[in-house]
């Protein structure tokens, strides 16, 4: 029986497949935007077995094996790791259909070298397999990016971060690996939480947080600090964009409010979050950064879960669509005064594909390629169906050929096989297109346009 995961996986037309196996399948990975942890790359750690690497944090996984009727200690409890992999492989063969299966079983091959299926009856030998490689010395998490080809990563890390661990990278790591500046919490104005943060960000800038002017300040002095350990991106988790005119009085008063732990309105609320989001961006403008809004989730739906077990759990869903005119008049504000810096804007909601790729168009000035880019496709659209889609409304209302690539947006080292499972979609993308006499057959446009998806336009536009 033929492979499942085999060397022409997801190519079907003869141009797609010489276009992946010539062009993009050795080139490095640049996986500018994740959620590993910079410590577990610094201490270099070893995972104990293929239950821990595979189900520690995935909230993927979790949501799957919920859905199939698995019981929540073998998610978030307590038992063993080997108890929670049998319930991950009971749950695999119901997951065909979904970008589970190709995963699992990419990584498998990739890392460990495993053609078998995953199912209850191939569990205890695969899991054997994996685990004793997982203990050689080859495969800590270093050894496991080395193993990928990756050359560069960019973690997401919070403005009061010490980036400790980046630093001590920086001089004993050949791959690099950057932060990425994520000032999430400044914008919680109607969270209680904010003013503990407050404290927090102001004793690691050396700043007395007593006005909006200050808060400007601290969050400035941050963003130099992060230039100084090589950070060149921003990234914002938003639901959505913000967009209310205001005046500094105005703002200087909302803020005043905030710190007085007084509560203010879904206006006040909104100016605050713009004029916020505003002087964040002129800062990246100002050192050269690219800055990355991630909208469209609707987070932690399920409230009795979420008190148990907290964020990032499985419990967010796609949201409404985006508001193209508070983005479109967010993103003028900055082009207005020429400190739009360089932007990609990634959506969830597929609705909004077309939107978001004739949005950046608006905002593509001529004065370097791409400036403003349509993200890859992310978190629920992470899959073969919306990485298609993407770049179909991509293809048809930009230039596909100066799209930036994939990320992973991953928290496990396991999760390098996703750039390979893009760049095959990408190549059978073309290669088919080519088939069909919609583009030429001419290798001088399609190998640049494949190498530059894979790997190049980042490498280019980021100046990594």
């Amino acid at each position: 029986m033929k492979q499942f995961i085999h060397p022409d996986f997801i190519l079907h037309s003869e141009t797609g497949k010489r276009l992946y196996h010539e062009y993009a399948s050795k080139l490095p990975i640049i996986d500018f935007h994740c959620h590993l942890s910079p410590e577990m790359i610094a201490i270099d750690r070893q995972f104990d077995n293929l239950g821990q690497i595979w189900l520690e944090g995935d909230h993927y996984k979790w949501r799957a094996m919920r859905s199939n009727g698995i019981d929540e200690k073998f998610c978030t409890g307590k038992v063993s790791d080997y108890e929670k992999f049998e319930k991950w492989a009971q749950t695999v063969p119901y997951t065909i259909g979904n970008p589970l299966y190709h995963w699992t079983h990419l990584e498998l091959v990739r890392y460990f070298g495993i053609n078998e299926q995953l199912s209850p009856s191939t569990a205890k030998s695969i899991y054997d397999q994996a685990t004793a490689l997982l203990r050689s010395p080859e495969y800590t998490v270093r050894g496991m990016m080395r193993k990928m080809n990756v050359e560069l990563v960019c973690t997401t890390d919070d403005p009061v971060d010490s980036l400790e661990f980046h630093l001590k990278l920086k001089n004993e790591f050949e791959i690099k690996v950057l932060p990425t500046f994520r000032p999430d919490r400044v914008l919680r104005a109607d969270d209680p939480a904010l003013l503990d943060y407050l404290k927090q960000l102001g004793q690691v800038a050396d700043v007395d947080i007593n006005s909006f002017s200050s808060l400007v300040t601290a969050l400035d002095k941050r963003h130099a600090f992060f230039t100084e350990v090589g950070c060149k991106l921003s990234d914002h988790g938003l639901d959505r964009f913000f967009y209310a005119p205001y005046t500094q009085s105005e703002v200087d008063a909302i803020f005043a409010k905030v710190l007085a732990g007084k509560s203010i309105s879904d206006d006040e609320l909104e100016k605050y979050r713009t004029a916020v989001l505003l002087e964040l961006a002129r800062m990246n403008h100002k050192r050269g950064w690219t800055q990355q809004f991630h909208v469209g989730a609707l987070r932690n739906n399920n409230s009795r879960k979420f008190r148990l077990l907290g964020a990032d759990t499985g419990w967010d869903s796609i949201g409404n669509p985006q508001d193209s005119f508070k983005m479109s008049r967010f993103l003028d504000m900055l082009d207005t005064t020429d400190q739009l810096a360089q932007t990609i804007l990634y959506n969830l909601n597929p609705a909004d594909n077309e939107m978001m790729a004739t949005m950046i168009g608006n905002f593509n000035d001529g004065t370097a390629p791409g400036k403003i880019q349509y993200g890859a496709a992310w978190w629920f659209l992470d899959q073969k169906t919306g990485m298609e889609e993407h770049l179909k409304a991509l293809s048809a209302l930009g230039l596909t050929t100066r799209f930036v690539g994939m990320v992973t947006d991953s928290r496990s080292f396991l999760s390098y096989p996703r750039h390979e499972y893009f760049r095959r979609i990408v190549c059978e993308f073309f290669g088919s297109e080519v088939d069909k006499g919609h583009i030429p057959n001419d290798d001088s446009l399609l190998k640049p346009a494949v190498e530059g998806i894979s790997y190049y336009n980042a490498k280019n536009y980021f100046k990594f």
